[in-house]
């Protein structure tokens, strides 16, 4: 995780600005129809950083959806080429693209560190592709380059002088985060022929990468997912024994965790391999609204 260097109060202090920009409400809709998980979360942030926190997330979608939109791998990295060209000139650059527009307001407003979204583009390079996750520590890997540094530029954004301080935390939490998403996204990585599950893992659950894509979801690839959901609790049951030292402003950047935690749960009951987990409406806003107010418990 070469990115790392070492809440708001419930409830949240106003509504988003009824006078925001046109630009931003395109930002601020971009997260809710693409990621309404984080969306939801910002909502608990203070008002006068709810915009840097949806242009970060609005950027993550944008690129964690390229596949979906372009299919093919080379224009694919085309396309995050030019994000990586817009984030090194800074300033203008990518003035007529809503998102990139407020990401450069946001990364020189809060001085955020472009490396990391540097590494978080290479890191999206691998889902261009179809090529197998090697192994554990190259998951790992891929999610402390990804959901990991997300978390920590939101938490940067929110508190700078607290944030660097719960650097190990976010890398926790943002391997939880984003192999409890990977798991939701199995029947769809499996479809189009895409491997998230690390092929040490897979062998050792007594399968391949070929055959847990081709296969019929046998025992070897249900052993193979019940690893995986291990896997993500070790992260999120880590992040949970220090969570309860986190200040109330940093609370928004972590609070996806609690829904990680729930839609674990929710994957328990059925099969991860044929279809997604979904918690209803009233479950998510409820799990927030506890952790936004109360926090996490001490473990």
């Amino acid at each position: 995780m070469s990115f790392w260097r070492k809440s708001a109060p419930w409830p949240p202090r106003s509504s988003p600005s009824i006078d925001m920009s046109q630009s931003a409400k395109i930002v601020m809709d971009a997260v809710r129809a693409a990621d309404h998980d984080r969306y939801l979360t910002t909502l608990y942030a203070p008002a006068d950083k709810r915009d840097a926190l949806f242009s970060l997330y609005a950027f993550n979608a944008e690129i964690a959806g390229i596949r979906d939109r372009i299919h093919e791998a080379l224009p694919g990295e085309v396309r995050l080429q030019w994000w990586r060209d817009v984030i090194a000139a800074g300033g203008e650059a990518g003035a007529g693209h809503p998102t990139a527009k407020a990401l450069n307001a946001t990364i020189a407003t809060f001085n955020l560190p472009k490396l990391a979204f540097e590494n978080m583009l290479d890191a999206r390079i691998f889902d261009l592709y179809d090529d197998p996750m090697p192994s554990r520590t190259d998951l790992e890997g891929y999610c402390g380059e990804t959901a990991a540094a997300l978390i920590q530029l939101a938490a940067m954004v929110l508190d700078p002088v607290e944030a660097p301080r719960f650097a190990e935390l976010a890398g926790r939490a943002g391997c939880a985060q984003a192999m409890t998403g990977l798991l939701l996204l199995l029947p769809l990585h499996r479809k189009r022929g895409q491997c998230f599950v690390p092929a040490d893992i897979l062998a050792a659950a007594g399968s391949s990468p070929h055959e847990f894509i081709t296969g019929d979801g046998g025992p070897g690839a249900k052993r193979a997912v019940a690893a995986m959901m291990a896997l993500a609790r070790e992260h999120l049951t880590a992040f949970e024994r220090g969570a309860a030292a986190l200040p109330v402003l940093l609370r928004p950047a972590f609070l996806p965790l609690t829904l990680s935690r729930a839609y674990l749960g929710k994957m328990e009951n059925g099969s991860p391999l044929d279809g997604v987990a979904r918690l209803s409406a009233l479950r998510r806003h409820w799990l927030l609204l506890r952790r936004a107010s109360k926090g996490w418990p001490a473990l």
